[in-house]
């Protein structure tokens, strides 16, 4: 069997990013072997890793889900307030799994969660840029001057947003994004004047949301990259 990076591994089993798996190799939390490991090491299902005085299995199995997230439930799994946390309709054997980015309370759609942290970060990172697709229902019609405005750029407190509009509806709209900032397509309709009544995503990156019922999952699987 051909060794893997270092980072690679520790970026699949603990959920981090290559990079913070070089800063935790470079802090000296990683072993091979019981020896201090360093940058650029190699493994294979031969060594022993430790991290924080524990050994990280070399065999994992990958598991990746299309969740259909309702309304009023949260990404996280404890519940906050009177909001359930999704964890609590998904079967238990997928407790472990961790969302990939999120969707707020009041929005519902397209999830995806999984315990390959290295494909997360890829789905989530800015530098990859995934175009995620939602339907907005508004509570007015936009305006041409707002429609314009919005797809030219609006300054909301943590800087521009643009949004690509696509009318559907008297009030419903397709919205295309490529960042991810909290509850930014909310706050953009809002900064000129527009309360988003629904907000549902269809779509992130490849993987779309179809006919999966509210509440519902479907297995997929990926083809991960090589080293």
């Amino acid at each position: 069997m051909e060794k893997v990076r270092l980072n690679k591994f520790l970026a699949e089993r603990l959920g981090v990013s290559r990079r913070e798996a070089d800063i935790l190799i470079d802090t000296g939390k990683v072993k091979i072997n019981e020896k201090r490991a360093e940058i650029g090491d190699r493994v294979d299902k031969n060594d022993k890793v430790w991290y924080n005085g524990k050994i990280i299995p070399f065999f994992t199995e990958f598991t990746y889900l299309l969740f259909n997230k309702p309304r009023g439930y949260v990404c996280s799994r404890r519940q906050q307030g009177e909001n359930p946390t999704i964890y609590s309709i998904l079967p238990k054997e997928f407790f472990e799994l961790k969302t990939v980015g999120r969707l707020d309370a009041d929005s519902e759609g397209l999830i995806l969660l999984t315990n390959d942290g290295d494909f997360a970060f890829r789905m989530t990172h800015p530098k990859f840029s995934k175009t995620k697709i939602y339907h907005a229902t508004l509570d007015r019609e936009l305006l041409p001057e707002d429609f314009a405005k919005i797809e030219e750029g609006v300054e909301i407190f943590d800087g521009i947003s643009k949004l690509k509009l696509k009318k559907i509806g008297v009030r419903e709209y397709e919205v295309e994004m490529h960042e991810g900032r909290n509850r930014q397509i909310r706050r953009t309709f809002a900064a000129r004047g527009y309360e988003v009544e629904r907000l549902k995503r269809l779509r992130f990156g490849e993987f779309e949301l179809g006919e999966i019922p509210a509440g519902g999952f479907r297995r997929v699987q990926i083809n991960r990259e090589g080293d």
